[in-house]
């Protein structure tokens, strides 16, 4: 929103009269935080404490020669008492005059309860730290409009408090996590996000440059293969919390830059990340999660469905879950295409392992509402995997799903150099633009000095944060997600922008871009 010419004017009050709208620094010194404030409060003082807050003008009540208002920090909210004969009568003209809601302003006064009743700032002192220009939305209705509130996150976050617990929420989600893992001796680590080449996961890359190099470098799509060489070089237990990119759709579920935890162990096994992912989430859902009325801590209820994060969790098979919801048996080609068709999901250019993973998703996925380890998946679909030593078809790896959600992935490590090389090596052949184009030889020669025997997994952290949100779309839990660019004018009206329509990208029905 442009300024409005009644602010501009505002401004400019206060600017003639000497006042630096944007002051350096708080404004005034020993600022509190407001919640601090009040909870320090003490009625039996024989003089009362003198204190700083400073905040957002969010109520504004002008009572003649005096003000009450209300101050908002990220913390609380509390009242101040401007008076004439406190401030002076010439400062407190031109704040009355000059004030707007929205504007950051910082008080020094005695904290006291009113005649009503209420601990309230009475102001000795009021400085204006910033002016809103910008007319904010009404505190009463808050920001409903879908296009403001993604496109313009600050302005949601003042308008809804609602925003700002849900990214608390997601900021102690992460905290656990990390604390979790530290508790079992993991190391966090960082690796690069611009890779030579695209690999770790199956997924269309972005692809920038590097001047200086004159090199094209990709985004990564998963940091799995840069973990492992750690373990390669003698960690036995890293993880990492970050960033990954996949140039794929947008869809309630998919971001194409997204937050993932992944976590390597050596010598562990895939069922040692089953009992450990469970403690991990079965932890932090009773740390975290809003009590249900009538239900057990642990329960919770998202997309209106009942989800049970208490341990243990199920247990089931890849090919049972198929030929329980879909009727097909993964390794039938031929019936597999038939139900794909069936469903009409599109058959054209996509290799059996895609249209089982497609019906998988279709048909399967949806019933998986409490959390449900799948297990045995092809090994034709798990490059990275080891095979099953009892069944040399089925990957030693699982996915977990919750509501109906993949938010995990984790297998037991191939750690074979020669049979990593063969399996590259076909991903290339193959030309799937979501494989790799090229061999990661050096990934290859890592393994040829030698990695223990270890397990992985990768952690979706937005779609984690979804269900312990309860937000029904992942853009509620990515502080700036991707948008369409914007539109102006007619186009504008005529696309329909501030829908959730015109801000959602066109392909709504995105390929999975998988936690891991």
């Amino acid at each position: 929103m442009d300024p409005t010419p009644e602010r501009l004017a505002k401004r400019d009050r206060f600017v003639e009269a000497g006042i630096d709208c944007y002051p350096p620094g708080s404004g005034l010194p020993d600022r509190q935080p407001i919640q601090a404030v009040l909870e320090r409060f003490d009625p039996d003082l024989e003089d009362p404490a003198v204190v700083t807050v400073a905040g957002r003008l969010v109520a504004w009540r002008d009572m003649g020669s005096s003000i009450f208002a209300h101050l908002k920090d990220d913390g609380g909210r509390c009242q101040v008492f401007l008076r004439k004969n406190a401030l002076g009568a010439e400062h407190f003209k031109l704040l009355k005059k000059g004030l707007d809601l929205g504007d950051q302003l910082a008080v020094r006064g005695t904290l006291e309860r009113t005649k009503m009743g209420e601990v309230t700032v009475f102001a000795s002192e009021a400085v204006l730290l910033a002016k809103s220009l910008a007319v904010p939305p009404s505190e009463w209705y808050g920001l409903a409009d879908v296009e403001t509130r993604y496109r313009q996150r600050y302005v949601d976050l003042i308008a809804n408090p609602e925003t700002m617990q849900r990214f608390r929420k997601r900021s102690a989600l992460v905290v656990g996590m990390r604390r979790f893992l530290e508790g079992l001796g993991f190391l966090e680590v960082e690796t690069p996000l611009l890779h030579g080449i695209a690999g770790g996961a199956a997924a269309k890359p972005f692809v920038t440059h590097h001047n200086t190099l004159d090199l094209d470098l990709y985004l990564r799509i998963a940091p799995e293969l840069h973990l492992k060489r750690l373990l390669v070089g003698g960690f036995e237990r890293v993880f990492e919390i970050g960033r990954s990119f996949r140039n794929e759709g947008l869809s309630p579920r998919h971001n194409p830059e997204f937050t993932m935890l992944e976590a390597y162990w050596a010598h562990a096994r895939m069922d040692d990340w089953i009992e450990a992912s469970t403690e991990l989430i079965a932890s932090l859902a009773l740390d975290l999660l809003e009590p249900v009325e009538g239900e057990p801590a642990g329960v919770t209820v998202w997309g209106g469905q009942r989800v049970d994060l208490r341990a243990p969790y199920a247990r089931a098979s890849y090919a049972e879950l198929l030929q329980q919801h879909a009727g097909v048996d993964p390794a039938d080609e031929g019936a597999v295409r038939e139900a794909a068709a069936s469903q009409r999901l599109a058959t054209e250019d996509r290799s059996h392992e895609q249209l089982v993973d497609d019906l998988f998703g279709e048909l399967v996925e949806p019933h998986l509402i409490d959390p449900t380890f799948v297990t045995d998946f092809p090994i034709s679909m798990s490059p990275l995997a080891k095979a099953r030593a009892d069944a040399p078809a089925l990957a030693e790896r699982f996915e977990l799903y919750v509501a109906g959600m993949e938010v995990a992935n984790a297998f037991s490590e191939l750690n074979d150099p020669a049979e990593q090389l063969r399996r590259f090596e076909s991903q290339v052949a193959s030309r799937d633009p979501e494989q790799p184009s090229e061999v990661d030889h050096d990934y290859v020669t890592a393994l040829s000095y030698g990695m223990p025997p270890a397990a992985g997994i990768g952690i979706g952290v937005d779609r984690l944060a979804m269900l312990f949100t309860g937000a029904e779309t992942i853009r509620d839990v990515i502080l700036f997600p991707l948008l369409r660019p914007r539109l102006r004018g007619a186009q504008a009206q005529a696309d329909g922008e501030g829908s959730a329509a015109a801000v959602a990208a066109p392909d709504d029905d995105a390929a999975s871009a998988s936690p891991a």
